[in-house]
């Protein structure tokens, strides 16, 4: 698994969490993220709030397009973004392929503003 192939798919309807191997595997294609509290988390810095702001709308069209939301922590010029699926497990949560397609796509947009 790679970003490259991440970025390629689309979110669907997930029903089941994925396993801890499978977590292992997809987690080698978004090696900025980490692991905590069974979310998918990172944390973004920037010089100021607008540009942090920008940051912000730029992840509500990556999760608008496709509905799939991150929790968003944003401070004057850091964002954190925490995914996981809510719909899985029956209800009790947990991470899919969901989580890390959107994680691919915020870690494009950075490659993108940096070139």
């Amino acid at each position: 698994m790679n970003a490259a192939d991440l970025r390629q798919r689309t979110c669907t309807p997930q029903q089941h969490a994925l396993s801890a191997d499978e977590i292992a595997d997809y987690s080698t294609a978004v090696t900025n993220w980490q692991l905590h509290d069974g979310k998918l988390v990172r944390q973004f810095d920037f010089k100021n709030y607008y540009a942090t702001l920008a940051f912000v709308n730029a992840i509500a069209y990556i999760a608008h397009t496709e509905d799939h939301h991150p929790e968003l922590v944003v401070t004057y010029n850091k964002c954190t973004v925490k995914y996981d699926t809510h719909s899985v497990n029956a209800g009790r949560g947990g991470l899919s392929s969901n989580d890390f397609i959107c994680a691919a796509r915020i870690d494009a947009l950075l490659d993108r503003a940096s070139t």
